[in-house]
């Protein structure tokens, strides 16, 4: 029988909370939580996620990205931390602890919460802490149903399919977070090559039309303490998300045989930039609704050329 790897337990010392972006409420999962949900689905009173098989899961992951498997080998999908990777970087470690967690919690498919960074000046130790959360209400979607009857098969491949996807984001994180060298995965390595593709002269009028409406959706969502140079690095982020965001979908569609659409695309995360870059508090709601249509329109025709020069390699 093979060994449970044990859980990270957090441990008392100096260690010096730098919480990043997680959003509060997200810092630590109730270990106590059960690792599965009910919940009411047509036809059906009461579902129990428990029916899927983690090492199936992992195996259906596996058989597309070895370094995928290798970062979700130890981990259990029971909201509990285990790390996944340590490095060194000269006096310093260098660790990530990774939580996954399978439960039923509304309309979206999956989300990463991105590292909580805690820091040890004592043991000279950076650790850095992910949840990723899978969604799979989408069970009885008519597609999934008629390609898989067998339920506990179709709950395994849209667990691995969400999955898959959350960890490429953590994925490009660990790449863009560990020292040089350390987080170069095939998959971070793709992505970068994709965001290469997306600023080359070739696409400059594309992306300069998405960079110029973003410029404006952040000024529309601006404070007046905040400078020029915070708002164009917000504009950067968000360009960075929007490459991110396709090249993620791309991958776990080609490989799961639900391929993304530029122009569903480009819809969907046009509206999720334009939250990231402030909202709508300083302007009328319809000037805000025609600047994300514009800034989707900008965004397909990017999409489209990335896809454009990527058949051209």
């Amino acid at each position: 029988m093979k060994r449970k790897v044990p859980p990270v337990e957090a441990k008392d010392g100096n260690w010096q909370d730098n919480p990043g972006s997680l959003p509060q409420g997200f810092h630590d999962l109730n270990p106590y939580a059960p690792y599965f949900s009910y919940s009411s689905v047509p036809n059906v009173p009461y579902l129990d996620l428990g029916i899927y098989r983690e090492s199936r899961v992992k195996s259906l992951i596996k058989a597309h990205s070895k370094d995928m498997y290798r970062l979700l080998e130890k981990v259990n999908f029971d909201g509990k931390y285990y790390r996944v990777k340590c490095v060194n970087s000269g006096e310093w470690e260098c660790c990530w602890d990774l939580a996954v967690r399978v439960q039923f919690f509304g309309k979206m498919q999956g989300v990463v919460l991105y590292p909580k960074r805690l820091v040890s000046r004592k043991e000279k130790k950076i650790v850095y802490r992910s949840v990723i959360l899978v969604n799979p209400y989408q069970l009885w979607d008519e597609t999934l149903v008629t390609r898989f009857w067998n339920l506990q098969e179709r709950v395994e491949f849209l667990i691995a399919r969400i999955l898959f996807h959350e960890c490429i984001h953590l994925m490009i994180s660990l790449g863009n977070t560990l020292p040089s060298g350390f987080g170069n995965t095939d998959i971070y390595l793709e992505f970068r090559k994709m965001l290469e593709i997306s600023s080359s002269n070739k696409l400059l009028s594309e992306r300069h039309e998405v960079e110029f409406r973003l410029w404006s959706l952040v000024l529309f969502g601006a404070s007046d303490s905040e400078s020029e140079q915070t708002l164009l690095k917000r504009v950067q982020e968000i360009y960075e998300f929007l490459i991110n965001e396709k090249y993620s979908n791309q991958k776990t569609g080609n490989i799961f045989h639900s391929p993304s659409n530029n122009e569903q695309l480009a819809r969907r995360y046009a509206w999720i930039a334009a939250v990231k870059a402030g909202g709508n508090g300083q302007i009328s709601k319809r000037v805000w609704q025609v600047e994300v249509r514009r800034l989707s329109i900008a965004l397909r025709g990017l999409y489209n050329g990335i896809d454009a020069l990527l058949l051209e390699r």
